[in-house]
């Protein structure tokens, strides 16, 4: 995935958009890392990171 279409995903699973280059960069590189330290595929190591932040996000929306 490239960086501008995953910012775009962040943004939409809530991340605030003046973040979401930076933190775009910042998950490829470590679904990078994931991927060979666990012996996944980057996608799968991106796919997990994205649902933890997803459920991060909705956390903090639900005040919890």
């Amino acid at each position: 995935m490239n960086p501008t279409d995953l910012a775009a995903l962040l943004v939409s699973l809530g991340c605030p958009p003046e973040k979401s280059g930076e933190m775009a960069a910042q998950l490829s590189k470590r679904a990078q890392q994931l991927a060979a330290e666990k012996g996944r595929t980057c996608e799968a190591a991106l796919a997990h990171l994205l649902n933890l932040m997803k459920q991060g996000w909705a956390a903090q929306e639900k005040g919890l």
